[in-house]
């Protein structure tokens, strides 16, 4: 993977002129007092330099005569090493990960001048950490006060975010083979829970046989905190304590994926806990499936990223009315987002490092458009929340349809001719997802 992460940073070098780039890693979070969660470095650091330990900065100077990418990183030491891990350390540092020069993290302040000194600006993204960022404007300030005296240095700081959001939104064939990896391992994952989903069960229990599958074949854990949610608590998006006891008679709403190398899965299907739809959960099934299936057909090289949105609410609404939930004409229906309390959410996001992954959706008035490379999630739904506010002209939701709710993700690589599902794997059709 060397020679990826040495491609990226040359393309991102080539981007930034006379500039130099300043990463910090991800900072070490606690779960309580001074227990630690599992490390999980910065995206963005990640991206450009595979590296994974904490108290580190990657610096990027195209325009530096012999050191055009710098690590500062945590010196070996032992007696640390032995409670909390091996360090990579500084000389190996330059051997593994490809950096023309390497320091201990105490020498920033010391040796990250030589590096900004002759740039005409800083890219810095201005993120959490405060103490950080603070460090970085005292650098940027102070060579400010000594520009009359040398002519040179930085005279503004601009986000990273921008240049790298467009760099990370499209997957290279590397990355590509993680994301299908990670597919298909949530896929496993989302199957098996399909099988042993029985009325009586604990949600708990089937985000244990699904995280299970998740750590068996490999990846790092949940990439985000599994949705396992039975009856009404469907109607709730980020639902996550998975504690209820399901019945007969309820759907059961899984949005689950997985790490693998870094890189993330987002599935959910929805189902009948004891194996049959009542006839009202076929119905509105049967209504954001289809608002899935042409939505997924919106994925191709050339239309936009809101089409894909714009497709699905469209089927919902037309789904709605027909069935006397919503009451009117669909464009206007549309165009005054009365669909909105019972389909509240986007139908899509980009996928990659993070979940919710970067890269614009909007330039300005025009929207993002698609291109070979780029992996996003579908996912519709409907959600019969119960006590929903409704506007005037619309009829109280009739009870048999209330505390139902319904998802339906996958996700989506758009090819040259058209898209691919990475997750086409997890049943959904009726006929599959109900027991016989």
């Amino acid at each position: 993977m060397q020679a990826e992460y040495l491609k990226r940073r040359q393309q991102l070098m080539s981007k930034l002129g006379n500039g130099t780039a300043i990463f910090r890693s991800a900072p070490m979070a606690v779960m309580h007092n001074d227990v630690e969660y599992n490390y999980r470095q910065d995206s963005d650091f990640f991206y450009l330099t595979g590296f994974n330990e904490p108290q580190a900065v990657a610096v990027l100077a195209p325009h530096h005569a012999e050191h055009q990418f710098v690590l500062f990183v945590q010196p070996k030491d032992r007696e640390k090493e032995v409670w909390t891990g091996y360090r990579c350390g500084v000389e190996a540092a330059k051997e593994l990960y490809g950096a023309d020069e390497a320091y201990p993290i105490a020498e920033l302040d010391e040796k990250l001048p030589q590096y900004l000194e002759k740039a005409d600006r800083i890219f810095y993204h201005l993120g959490r950490d405060r103490s950080f960022n603070d460090k970085v404007l005292k650098h940027y300030q102070s060579l400010l006060r000594t520009y009359p005296k040398r002519g040179t240095g930085p005279i503004a700081i601009e986000d990273t975010s921008p240049i790298l959001g467009s760099m990370r939104l499209i997957k290279s064939q590397a990355e590509l083979e993680l994301m299908r990896q990670a597919a298909a391992i949530a896929t496993e994952a989302h199957s098996l829970a399909q099988q042993v989903t029985a009325p009586g069960r604990y949600e708990y229990e089937i985000q244990a046989e699904i995280e299970h599958i998740f750590r068996l074949r490999g990846a790092m854990g949940p990439a985000y905190p599994s949705i396992v949610a039975s009856g009404v608590n469907a109607c709730v998006l980020h639902y996550i304590e998975n504690d209820r006891q399901m019945q007969d008679g309820e759907l059961l709403l899984i949005d689950a994926g997985c790490a693998y190398s870094y890189y993330n899965s987002d599935i959910t299907r929805t189902f009948p806990v004891g194996g049959k739809f009542t006839a009202e959960q076929k119905i509105l099934y049967e209504i954001v499936l289809e608002a899935q299936k042409q939505a997924i057909a919106q994925v191709q090289p050339g239309n936009t990223f809101n089409s894909v949105h714009d497709k699905a609410v469209r089927v919902l609404t037309e789904g709605l009315v027909e069935v006397g939930i919503l009451k009117g004409e669909v464009d206007k229906l549309i165009e005054e987002e009365k669909y909105k309390p019972y389909y509240m959410h986007r139908t899509s996001h980009w996928l990659g490092l993070d979940v919710h992954d970067v890269g614009v959706y909007q330039h300005g008035d025009n929207p993002q458009i698609l291109q070979p490379g780029q992996i996003l999630t579908v996912e519709p739904g409907l959600y019969i929340v119960p006590d929903t506010k409704l506007a005037e002209d619309q009829p109280a939701t009739d009870p048999r349809w209330v505390g139902i709710g319904i998802r339906i993700e996958d996700d989506v690589l758009v090819t040259s001719t058209g898209h691919e599902v990475l997750t086409a794997g997890v049943p959904k059709e009726v006929d599959e997802v109900e027991r016989r």
